[in-house]
């Protein structure tokens, strides 16, 4: 079996509220090894009326024009049963800047985060976003408020991405003849607020030490013909196909999805760090291989053709 060498990413996110807060942190992973990966991060605000910015450091480049507004898809109620995973009735785009959501017996902001004026900052290793909640304000009417997008999540996408093997040649001709299953594997860390993987940018900020974390949640989408290690998951299910089907990023097809949970809790300690790791793994046969192998039998059929006539030929000859 030819063994790729295995892929591996360890990536710092930062998210931290200036203000008294205590905030909860959702990131789920659209996997396509196909062509672009995705990641909807969500976060959730208690206090937000008394908070100032929220602040999130993306550990790639990351631009306006990537950035899309999922909660506009929340005037579908199923999609909003999907994703809070209970009933909800919503007042959509209640006013400029939200809408308002009740569910399991209390009433939210949704944020409508293409509605504001927010600030992308390119930093040495990623992006900074950082909302300015004080100008939010008047558009809030509940405490507790919802922001969640989607973009490319390069990181994914760059250990994902296909590699030539450029070793020896005649080593790579005897792999594609002998072993034609090719085994991928391949590693990813999420470590949210934790300083080592963070550029100075972001930890010499004050207000980046008295964050309040109080929950990371980490959900995995990928698609049947992988396998994952999921030993450490908290929860694993199939994605409600009729319910979430019109949420999925371009590219994904609903039934081949299914969705694995994580849940890391900090109840007695807000400093405290999340950090969530997974590895994939997938074997599949190689096209190279397949396609060395039907060149190889025409060349032996050719070649049989060939040495048939000419044995005839020369039998003929001989009578």
């Amino acid at each position: 079996m030819q063994k790729k060498q295995k892929k591996f990413a360890d990536d710092g996110w930062a998210i931290w509220i200036d203000g008294e807060d205590t905030s909860t942190v959702y990131i789920n992973n659209w996997l396509n090894p196909k062509g672009k990966s995705y990641v909807d991060l969500a976060i959730r605000i208690r206090g937000v009326k008394s908070s100032k910015a929220l602040n999130v450091y993306v550990p790639f480049m990351v631009s306006y024009d990537e950035i899309e507004d999922v909660s506009l898809l929340f005037n579908d109620t199923k999609i909003l049963q999907a994703t809070f995973s209970a009933a909800c009735i919503v007042d959509y785009k209640k006013n400029e800047h939200t809408s308002e959501i009740a569910y399991n017996g209390k009433t939210v902001d949704i944020v409508h985060i293409s509605t504001l004026e927010y600030e992308m900052k390119p930093l040495s290793d990623g992006t900074l976003i950082n909302v300015n909640l004080e100008k939010l304000n008047a558009s809030l009417d509940n405490d507790e408020a919802y922001f969640i997008w989607r973009m490319p999540h390069k990181s994914l996408e760059e250990i994902l991405k296909p590699r030539v093997d450029v070793g020896n040649a005649m080593s790579r001709l005897r792999d594609l003849i002998t072993t034609p299953v090719v085994s991928e594997k391949y590693g990813y860390s999420i470590r949210v607020n934790e300083s080592r993987l963070l550029p100075e940018e972001i930890t010499r900020i004050g207000a980046f030490h008295r964050q309040k974390l109080k929950k990371a949640v980490i959900t995995l989408s990928i698609d049947e013909s992988y396998e994952l290690n999921d030993g450490g998951c908290y929860r694993i299910r199939r994605l409600e196909e009729n319910l979430y089907k019109d949420y999925l990023p371009k590219g994904y097809i609903f039934d081949d999805v299914i969705t694995y949970q994580w849940n890391q809790d900090r109840e007695n300690n807000g400093q405290g760090q999340f950090n969530f790791y997974y590895n994939l793994s997938k074997n599949s046969v190689s096209k190279s291989s397949m396609t060395l192998y039907m060149i190889l039998l025409l060349a032996i059929s050719v070649t049989g053709d060939l040495l048939a006539a000419a044995v005839q030929a020369l039998i003929e000859f001989l009578i």
